[in-house]
């Protein structure tokens, strides 16, 4: 598990690579240069998550012009998944991913991930938590498009198969409105199931995740791109290198700053208050 004391940074490749391995590639060297914690990726079975309906519609994309050509020309399989295995071991970064589907995760346990993640899409899916519970590993859990009711029904499953967890406050819209955040319900969640509560963020910017930080998050994960206008549902709420690199600097300045929360006269401000306070008649306790 990650330290307490850190924000566990996750750059969020999901499909943002767009099917292209050294897309992919490039992504994960940034989010390392940036210092983040892990990537993550998006894996799905495409027969099972879509319906033959979806699949047969029309959408114009760069793999053709239908629904089916434009989801298998984003997804990846075992080849590319082994070299994503493959080179983030060569980088020192851990990689997991959130699977769509009960056979995405069976997929994914050939590759020993350290952490699994429950998708927004995925929290209400009782048999899929019990799926991924059953494995044992800290799992991030995303509550977007949730209310108390599912969340509590999650959060029994994870402890009833005794599977270490933590919540992510989350908001689904892509992008995000600074204004719908609602950042308080990280205290709520954190209250109310007395565990580490972190924040999956899609807004545009960085300023609701320096707040986040700020309010005593245990992980950060933010969607990445090599650019906002390349082509992709999720790029418009992504970070782009600089801005990422902007992002982990911040977390780290904040976390900082956070304290122990303790009141005390420090040993930098001795020296001040001795000087400032010489014209006033007490006794030192320093």
């Amino acid at each position: 598990m990650m330290s307490k004391k850190n924000v566990f940074i996750i750059a969020e490749i999901g499909i943002n690579h767009n099917g292209d391995i050294e897309i992919a590639k490039k992504l994960i060297d940034v989010a390392t240069v940036c210092g983040c914690d892990a990537v993550k990726f998006q894996k799905r079975t495409i027969d099972i998550v879509y319906s033959q309906k979806q699949l047969d519609a029309l959408r114009e994309s760069p793999w053709g012009t239908t629904f089916r050509e434009q989801k298998e020309g984003l997804e990846f399989g075992k080849k590319e998944y082994d070299e994503i295995d493959r080179y983030c071991k060569e980088k020192k970064i851990i990689w997991f991913a959130s699977a769509w589907d009960i056979e995405s995760q069976k997929f994914l346990r050939q590759y020993d991930l350290k952490y699994n993640k429950i998708a927004s899409a995925m929290i209400i899916y009782d048999d899929f938590l019990r799926e991924v519970a059953s494995e044992g590993k800290h799992t991030f859990i995303s509550t977007g498009m949730s209310e108390i009711k599912q969340i509590d029904k999650a959060v029994d499953i994870f402890c009833e198969a005794n599977c270490p967890y933590e919540l992510m406050h989350c908001i689904s819209t892509y992008p995000m409105d600074d204004t719908d955040a609602n950042l308080t319900c990280i205290k709520t969640l954190r209250d109310r199931y007395n565990c580490n509560v972190g924040y999956s963020g899609h807004e545009v910017g960085l300023a609701v995740s320096y707040a986040a930080t700020a309010m005593g998050i245990s992980s950060l994960e933010r969607h990445i791109t090599l650019g906002r206008a390349m082509y992709g549902s999720d790029q418009a709420a992504s970070v782009e290198p600089g801005g990422l690199h902007s992002l982990v600097g911040a977390v780290r300045k904040i976390e900082k700053a956070l304290g122990d929360g303790i009141i005390k006269i420090t040993d930098k401000e001795i020296p001040i208050a001795e000087k400032l306070r010489s014209h006033i008649p007490w006794e030192s306790n320093y």
